[in-house]
């Protein structure tokens, strides 16, 4: 996600810049002025309790402004991240936003102030008032709005330029030539955004085949916690050792282990655009574990792909894998077979159901072909990644 405060004096063009932004960049647009309007106007349950605040001449609560905004977020699946406008005012809403953004397991990349003299402020803001007819927008009263925002803000500015993560923009000047200017700083500083896929699949449906090939056409790092378990195995490591009898029946190993390999894939690779995931999750613990493995490292699951074949060709499949090199030990008894597939159905179905209430979830027909299985599962992939950043 790429979450963006922008900050500004009345009349620094804070609104004209935030609507290019939303829409170069995909974000929920979080201005607290338009959502007590818009909640108090929609005669929500939120915006009645502040509508008896203000008209009892009283000033919304911080509790009551964080519940719009986690309403407002809530609300708003698909999009990339979030612009806050008006948004911290504070220090103390700026503890609260940090911690509202750890709740939603992200946080704030930066705070992007445009800077302009009081003189020019002065300026547009009375064009403003006289355009819009506010009689009431006197040169008196403009500057003691600009002091109460000096006093006011000057703290929060500071609060995020401790953190590194304040920048100022000059906000004179051509509109577009300002935009311009802001999305220098945004690409500079962004986060990188991984694209991380878990494959899942009954055994037999092509996750090793098709999760190589994915991770070559995409630039990915292909992570499979069994072909690692075996190399193990093969070297006659003391680990290797340990899981033999495990894997030998197709079983899940003790999670611990997968942990330690899964953290030195992701360390061995740095610079990674992402990982594809495969035979990791099989159970719902596993998929606690994975969000937690990939939040340490600021990342998160972009999507889960289930591969979906029927049990007749998996049987298949299993059984004409078990007469070449790429047999397992487990391919070669029908009972080893049947009992990876009801284990699959037991423990891998709660981790379908997990992604899917998380809007994570997507999957495809895997009969096929391998180039046909292939391009199926690389336009899903274009497709999701289209839609995540």
């Amino acid at each position: 996600m790429l979450n963006i405060a922008l900050f500004g004096p009345p009349g620094a063009g804070k609104g004209t810049q935030s609507k290019k932004l939303l829409e170069k960049y995909n974000l929920t647009y979080i201005s607290t002025g338009d959502m007590l309007r818009s909640e108090i106007s929609q005669g929500t349950v939120l915006g009645l309790e502040a509508k008896s605040v203000i008209e009892h001449g009283g000033l919304v609560s911080d509790e009551l402004v964080v519940n719009m905004i986690e309403s407002n977020i809530s609300r708003s699946a698909g999009k990339q991240g979030i612009l806050f406008d008006g948004f911290p005012r504070t220090v103390v809403q700026s503890y609260i936003l940090d911690g509202l953004l750890l709740k939603l397991n992200t946080q704030l990349d930066m705070m992007i102030a445009l800077d302009v003299p009081e003189d020019v402020l002065i300026k547009r803001l009375l064009l403003r008032a006289k355009e819009s007819g506010r009689t009431d927008d006197t040169l008196e009263v403009i500057k003691v709005r600009l002091n109460e925002y000096l006093q006011k803000t000057k703290p929060v500015a500071d609060y995020y330029d401790e953190r590194s993560k304040y920048i100022k923009i000059n906000g004179v000047g051509k509109v577009d030539e300002i935009f311009e200017n802001i999305v220098k700083v945004i690409e500079t500083r962004k986060p990188k955004i991984h694209t991380n896929i878990v494959l899942l699949g009954k055994p037999g449906s092509g996750k090793g085949t098709q999760g190589k090939l994915l991770a070559n056409a995409n630039s990915l790092t292909y992570i499979s916690t069994g072909k690692m378990l075996r190399k193990e195995i093969l070297d006659d490591t003391k680990l290797g050792r340990s899981v033999k009898p495990f894997m030998d029946k197709g079983e899940i190993v003790q999670d611990e282990i997968p942990i330690k390999l899964i953290e030195s894939k992701i360390a061995q690779n740095p610079k990674s655009n992402g990982f594809i995931f495969k035979g990791f999750p099989r159970t719902l613990i596993q998929s606690y574990i994975l969000d937690g493995l990939l939040m340490k490292e600021q990342m998160n699951v972009t999507a889960v792909i289930e591969m979906e074949i029927d049990t007749i060709t998996a049987l298949k499949r299993l059984n004409a894998r078990a007469s070449t090199k790429k047999a397992r030990v487990y391919d070669k008894s029908v009972d080893l077979i049947v009992n990876r597939l009801e284990q699959y159905k037991s423990k891998t179905q709660p981790v379908v159901d997990y992604y899917k209430k998380l809007s994570k979830h997507f999957s495809i027909d895997a009969t096929g072909s391998e180039q046909e299985v292939f391009e199926k599962l690389n336009k899903l992939i274009a497709q999701i990644i289209k839609e995540n950043y």
